[in-house]
């Protein structure tokens, strides 16, 4: 089976404040097949995060269309927080989150079945990181 790893990452600066998300896609031989950098207005760090991850599995679904059933996918983010609870290892506080998680759930049962979330610690996601900052630097 092949294995494709999605970076994923959102930063609100200001918390909430201006927010961007990354999505940056490469297969096991780190050869790059994809990067999506967007701002997406005002929100909290958390939103940014759960809306990267669902861009991100929206992204691999238009670049492997049915290939992701048979396809290992490894997201990387950094925020714990977030993957602990798109893995319903623990509870959203934030109600606002719900519809994303509910989005990033049904997406996994219809299209993911080897799909696992794994949080990294931010030097190991530089890459997001360059692309969230650099689009809100230029919209200073």
């Amino acid at each position: 089976m092949e294995t494709i790893i999605c970076y994923t990452g959102g930063v609100a600066r200001g918390n909430p404040g201006p927010a961007a998300i990354g999505v940056y896609v490469i297969d096991k031989a780190s050869n790059v097949l994809h990067k999506l950098v967007q701002t997406i207005g005002n929100s909290t760090d958390n939103f940014a995060e759960y809306n990267a991850v669902m861009v991100g599995l929206q992204t691999l679904i238009a670049l492997f269309g049915p290939a992701t059933k048979t396809t290992i996918i490894e997201v990387r983010l950094v925020s714990e927080l977030v993957k602990k609870q798109l893995n319903a290892e623990c509870q959203i506080t934030d109600p606002g989150l719900v519809p994303m998680f509910i989005e990033i759930h049904n997406m996994r049962v219809e299209s993911f079945p080897h799909l696992t979330l794994t949080q990294v610690p931010p030097e190991q996601n530089k890459e997001i990181d360059l692309l969230v900052n650099g689009a809100l630097d230029g919209i200073r």
